[in-house]
């Protein structure tokens, strides 16, 4: 966190695009450890049957600040400087680092080592280990290092259920950053949008999902070890995202008054209900490699929701507002049935797994 409040000052000092470039991916490499490790902590705190209100709440609060920042970020550079986005973002770090100092250790075997730290300095007597300690007796910090690198991969390379998962939701983060290009572009030519008129068309991809967040903290949890008890609302969630982004896209006519398509985006928000599933799903599936897990869905996610942006504008000018977005529905309807495959065939996917809990 102090890195990541480090590295906002040469963005909002920034006198050049070389400046910018450097200091945001910085910014993004070391913020990235809270998207892994939180999910983690969450796995620590709660127990399976426990776990779904807490895991609620983690996976909306990252999807909070994308939902809010071009409305904020709207009004910041429709009336005052652009570096005030910065100032904003290190007036809201600092308050965090000074939060986090307060944040006690929830990982288990830590908390046993230091337990045992504890009993052999009061009693004098070395025999107290925890068992962290007597099986990384072996293991260098190289060698623990490694393996917290390439576990992450393996879960992507060598299982195929967190793959397809990870994919599913890299693509529709993706599609959700490529819309950061897209409702300003279609609402500023459709209806005349100003800049902070178009940052408030995206909380309606969010407000739309709060009924569903609601509706799975009310759910019973599932049944112990069987984490595919948890999908059936991603199946649904998954045909509302579906039919949100093609009727978004034959929405987007000058003709159409702009309520239209923001109803259609308030369906697309079901991709919030959707991801908090898939990480519940991931978390309690693999509970070992927990933190593994959300890792390569991290990393598959960040990897989709960098590129896809970048297509926006050359795609929306060459195949019309209609069909670009229709494409996109296209890739998501490919994948809708994800959800129902692994909630009817999960059980037999976690019994070949080197990783999933059985």
């Amino acid at each position: 966190m102090l890195l990541f409040l480090l590295f906002l000052v040469p963005c909002a000092a920034a006198q050049n695009i070389q400046t910018m470039l450097v200091g945001r991916f910085l910014n993004g490499l070391v913020g990235s450890a809270f998207l892994t490790v939180a999910a983690g902590t969450v796995a620590d705190l709660f127990a399976s049957s426990e776990i779904e209100e807490p895991m609620m709440l983690y996976t909306a609060a990252p999807f909070i600040g994308p939902v809010l920042g071009p409305v904020i970020g709207g009004f910041i550079n429709s009336f005052a400087s652009w570096r005030w986005s910065f100032y904003v973002l290190l007036i809201w770090s600092d308050v965090l680092q000074i939060a986090l100092i307060f944040v006690p250790e929830t990982h288990h075997p830590t908390i046993l080592h230091r337990k045992a730290m504890v009993l052999r300095k009061e009693s004098g007597n070395s025999a107290y280990k925890s068992a962290s300690e007597i099986s990384n007796s072996q293991t260098s910090l190289s060698t623990a290092l490694i393996h917290s690198l390439y576990r992450p991969f393996q879960l992507l390379a060598l299982d195929l259920m967190c793959l397809f998962l990870c994919l599913y939701s890299a693509v529709i983060l993706g599609i959700f950053y490529l819309f950061f290009g897209v409702f300003p572009l279609v609402f500023h030519t459709n209806h005349d949008f100003d800049l902070w008129q178009a940052g408030l068309t995206f909380p309606p991809s969010r407000l739309a999902c709060s009924s569903g967040h609601a509706k799975e903290a009310g759910m019973e949890p599932p049944a112990k070890g069987e984490p595919e008890f948890r999908l059936p609302p991603a199946i649904m969630g998954a045909v509302f995202v579906t039919a949100g982004i093609f009727w978004f896209g034959w929405a987007t006519y000058r003709g159409v008054h702009w309520i239209v398509p923001l109803i259609a985006l308030g369906f697309f928000g079901f991709w919030i209900f959707l991801f908090s599933i898939i990480w519940t799903f991931l978390v309690d599936a693999y509970p070992k490699y927990a933190a593994s897990a959300l890792e390569a869905n991290t990393f598959a996610r960040c990897m989709f929701a960098a590129a896809f942006p970048l297509l926006s504008k050359q795609m929306y000018k060459k195949l019309g507002y209609q069909w670009a977005t229709s494409l996109l529905a296209f890739i998501t309807l490919a994948m809708l049935p994800l959800p129902y495959a692994f909630f009817v065939y999960g059980k037999s996917l976690r019994a070949k797994s080197k990783f999933a809990s059985t």
